[in-house]
């Protein structure tokens, strides 16, 4: 019912209700028990609720909670002895810090005035179920599936309300509603609210009210005794508006599983972790979420000390105290690593040396081959780094670049193929990515160093500052060879490569190809690692096909990025091995 008809009508007489409703949370009688379900669990497509006072023991409660599928969030209500049902599993679950609120729906009023703009009605459509989804995701909340929310909604269980706006007709907020009578046959008559939410944007004022009055007088009709919600603690708007309505608190709490999504609720965010970087942050929200303490020693750096009982680990993102000075030293010197992968079998590109500027051996490599890259034989994030070299003009000015960063210079062969990157943690491949060079694309409009400049502050913002597109010689060169200038206007849609190495902190892009990965290639970067003699690396390859045997290795990184590869579990992979014990089984 709308609220604008909430003041006109009457309010039907309700059913005389057990007086049982401020211990809906204790243990039932058995009288209570009579014609209730035994452990009650309802999916909402956001997560479930697992309905504790229908369980007879904390132990199924415990096994319900271990099933929450990977993003979701699943909540125990109503558990009796929380503080006992948390210490059978510490490590994996907590109270969460949210209030109960309760509604008594015999003392409930309407209100007697409008709430304009807004129109409060049942969802129609499965279409407005994926309207709903895009609110949720709008607004920071939890996914959830429409289709299961469309099918809950075809029963009365579930209610699920929206609200239009009602200048535009556009749905501005929503709310669901769940019968626990009709769930489980609860004695009390009670029910629950969850997911409101009001686009912050859009919705007129007072469209979050408009929503619970509405589902609270469904309710009514019905002759359910009271309307319970979760709410945050800290939430004081929600829970001003709470208490205006008639709501007021009971002892009831809610339990939780530590999953990456509830980690701030359950870990203390220690000072200095808003400014790591993403390759950092993605370790401390994966160790918080264990349990493990995170010290954030020197957030520019990307270091911190992960501390869990009386053993600490210092790591600076994916390198760790586990990683050895020598292993380290292998990777550093290129010259070193590519000895070392002739010796366990890796196959590698032809190379040359160019140390202190002598061009002999490089001249000779380069007239044999045709191309070349040049690269500093130290060095990281592609700096120094000039591809596809094919003149002596040429190679004179990459070594002098390459000479700027490391006096020592290798001269590799140019091998075609695809720029992959495979991440091995404890002698495992844990994801395998395709990195592709930085490109713009022509909108018919701006010129190109307007688009690589726009489009480098968009790569920037999605990597916190790691990821961008130098604006230098390099880039005016790449696209001279694409036929345009740097104030051309390439036409709409026109692709125009703008970097020849695919480093992600020059603009690369990548691809994650894990599942498609050939067998041979995998076991190519596991021994990679293990002759290097390093826990966590990156192995960089060039391969004509990333699902063909073919391919030849290029370098080893001992800091991969662990955030470049979603959805794969690097970061999880990765503080297992510094804290095997914390491994979900």
């Amino acid at each position: 019912m709308s609220p604008r008809l909430a003041g006109h009508r009457r309010r039907p007489p309700v059913a005389s209700t057990p007086d049982l409703t401020s211990r809906s949370w204790h243990e039932p009688s058995a009288r209570e028990r009579e014609g209730m379900a035994s452990d009650v669990v309802l999916d909402l497509g956001w997560g479930r609720l697992v309905f504790g006072q229908t369980f007879r023991e904390l132990e199924g409660i415990v096994s319900a909670l271990r099933a929450e599928a990977t993003g979701r969030r699943d909540i125990c209500v109503y558990p009796r002895d929380p503080q006992v049902l948390v210490g059978m599993a510490p490590d994996e679950l907590f109270i969460d810090p949210s209030l109960i609120y309760r509604l008594d729906l015999h003392r409930y009023r309407p209100r007697p005035d409008v709430i304009r703009g807004v129109f409060v009605r049942t969802v129609t459509s499965h279409a407005e179920m994926e309207l709903i989804d895009d609110l949720y995701a709008r607004n920071g909340m939890v996914a959830s599936d429409p289709a299961l929310m469309w099918a809950n909604h075809r029963t009365r269980t579930f209610t699920y309300l929206v609200a239009e706006d009602t200048r535009t007709r556009k749905i501005v907020g929503t709310v669901t509603g769940v019968d626990h009578a009709l769930a489980f046959g609860d004695p009390e008559g009670g029910t629950s609210l969850w997911c409101l939410v009001a686009d912050k944007q859009d919705a007129p004022p007072g469209t979050g009210e408009a929503l619970v009055r509405v589902l609270a007088e469904r309710y009514v009709a019905r002759g359910r005794s009271y309307l319970d919600l979760s709410v945050m603690h800290d939430n004081k708007p929600a829970i001003t508006l709470y208490r205006k309505l008639g709501f007021t608190r009971v002892a009831a709490v809610c339990v939780k599983s530590k999953n990456p999504i509830n980690t701030p609720l359950f870990a203390s965010r220690p000072p200095g972790l808003e400014r790591l970087n993403p390759y950092a942050a993605i370790i401390a929200e994966e160790a918080l979420r264990r349990g493990i303490r995170v010290e954030v020693t020197d957030a520019e750096w990307g270091e911190m000390r992960l501390t869990l009982g009386g053993r600490s680990v210092l790591t600076r993102e994916s390198l760790s105290e586990f990683t050895t000075a020598v292993a380290l030293s292998r990777c550093d010197d290129k010259r070193v690593t590519r000895r070392i992968m002739r010796r366990a079998g890796v196959r590698v590109a032809r190379g040359a040396l160019a140390a202190g500027g002598d061009l002999e051996e490089a001249r000779a490599l380069l007239a044999d081959v045709g191309a070349v890259v040049v690269k500093p034989a130290r060095g990281e994030q592609g700096r120094g780094i000039t591809v596809g070299v094919t003149d002596d003009a040429g190679l004179e000015r990459a070594v002098a670049l390459a000479l700027q960063f490391c006096p020592d210079v290798l001269v590799e062969e140019l091998v075609p193929g695809e720029d992959l990157r495979v991440v091995v943690i404890d002698r495992q491949v844990v994801a395998a990515a395709v990195r592709r060079p930085a490109e713009v694309i022509g909108d018919g409009r701006h010129a190109v160093a307007d688009l690589v400049r726009s489009t480098s502050r968009r790569r920037e913002r999605a990597t916190g500052g790691e990821s961008r597109i130098p604006l230098d010689d390099t880039t005016a060169e790449v696209v001279a060879e694409a036929g345009y200038g740097m104030d051309d206007v390439p036409p709409n849609g026109e692709r125009v490569p703008v970097r020849r190495t695919a480093n992600l902190h020059t603009g690369g892009t990548i691809e994650d190809v894990t599942d498609r990965l050939h067998p041979d290639i995998a076991e190519a970067a596991v021994r990679a690692a293990e002759a290097l003699g390093i826990p966590v690396t990156g192995i960089d390859f060039l391969v004509p096909a990333v699902d063909g045997p073919d391919y030849v290795f290029i370098e080893a990184n001992e800091r991969p990025g662990l955030a470049n590869h979603e959805p794969q579990p690097t970061a999880e992979r990765f503080v297992d091995l510094l804290f095997p014990e914390t491994r979900r089984r």
